[in-house]
């Protein structure tokens, strides 16, 4: 007769649930048929706590993305890969389940990770290319993610294992946190958001001065933290010289992620850091120098920039169809193309450029 699983990891969750809620009954939800077996559902299970602090919201959190059971990893500094997410999501009066929308998205988030190997840590964030909470008029479409105020990072019998809380943000708040860094914003919003509570029905906190001013002045002052953007859109086609003409070399953008791309050169470029955007064939590398050129080794372009030209490749990089000539860079052209956004049944819902 085989031994009882452990559920050393499972427990460790739970135990840490206990200290902030006592002995109350969270809503469970379980899953039937595991995701190894066949099952939709990635994560194991997901956890809701009712809490009145410091405002009504439900505290949620997975079972999975860790070892819950018996260690199966040969990683024994970390429990599976190291986190469980928690969503602080606020709470209508008579509410006694919390939405189905964001238990969806929870499992949503265990298949992106389950299926990509990428994990989240705090300081991440991810766009979601329209509402988090699918059909509704919400202006949150992006997330971030911090370390839960109120959870600190704990060992388990499997190893090490943090909480990593999924915020809902606006499209602006998002590129403010493009621009200048994910935790330096979520602090300055903190005033208005308290412990990061997603609410569906909030408008950009942007519009606040004392948010603006400090996005401001951290972009200002700190530049940019991201030195990574992957961009669907990205292509590269060399240039071709004949006997009567040449064809210029040509980087192509798609214009969804252009203007941001522009925003992050200032914010790198003018600070002395990279930029790399990774497409799925191309890598590009913007660096700072003394002299523009670009240069091309396989599937990596490399371009020099110095101010001057950062600064046309800003002003010029806008969610626009157009060709932008830069004078700096002879021989080179940026093409912006349109966007296509599509819903999750590949149906084209927006148009930008």
């Amino acid at each position: 007769m085989s031994a009882e699983p452990s559920t050393a990891g499972w427990d460790a969750i739970e135990k840490e649930f206990v200290k902030l809620y006592g002995d109350q009954e969270p809503k469970h939800y379980g899953t039937l048929i595991s995701y190894a077996l066949g099952g939709p559902d990635p994560l194991d299970g997901i956890s809701a706590y009712k809490t009145d602090e410091p405002v009504p919201h439900w505290h949620i959190v997975t079972f999975g993305f860790s070892e819950l059971y018996d260690k199966e990893s040969d990683n024994t500094e970390e429990s599976g890969y190291g986190f469980e997410l928690t969503l602080r999501l606020a709470r209508g009066p008579e509410e006694d389940e919390p939405p189905a929308w964001a238990l969806n998205l929870l499992q949503n988030m265990g298949r992106y990770v389950f299926n990509s190997g990428n994990i989240f840590r705090s300081g991440d964030y991810m766009d979601a290319n329209g509402p988090i909470c699918l059909g509704s008029d919400t202006r949150l479409t992006a997330l971030a993610f911090i370390g839960d105020p109120e959870l600190p990072a704990v060992d388990t019998p499997n190893g090490r294992m943090e909480f990593i809380q999924m915020v809902g943000i606006t499209g602006d708040e998002l590129e403010a946190m493009q621009t200048w860094n994910t935790l330096g914003m979520l602090n300055a919003c903190l005033p208005y958001m308290p412990q990061y509570i997603t609410d569906l029905s909030r408008d950009s906190l942007l519009k606040k001065e004392a948010v603006s001013e400090a996005a401001a002045k951290g972009i200002r002052e700190d530049g940019s933290n991201t030195g990574f953007l992957f961009v669907d859109q990205l292509a590269w086609e060399p240039g071709k010289k004949g006997w009567l003409s040449k064809t210029p070399a040509a980087l192509t953008l798609g214009a969804k992620q252009a203007g941001i791309i522009g925003k992050l050169l200032q914010g790198r470029i003018l600070k002395g850091r990279e930029l790399t955007l990774v497409g799925p064939e191309i890598r590009v590398i913007f660096e700072a120098g003394e002299k523009p050129v670009c240069t091309v080794l396989e599937d990596t372009v490399r371009i020099i920039l110095d101010e001057t030209a950062a600064g046309e490749l800003s002003s010029g990089l806008v969610p626009r169809e157009s060709v932008l000539e830069i004078p700096s860079l002879p021989g080179t052209v940026i093409r912006i193309v349109k966007t296509n956004i599509k819903d999750s049944d590949g149906n084209v819902v927006e148009v930008i450029g």
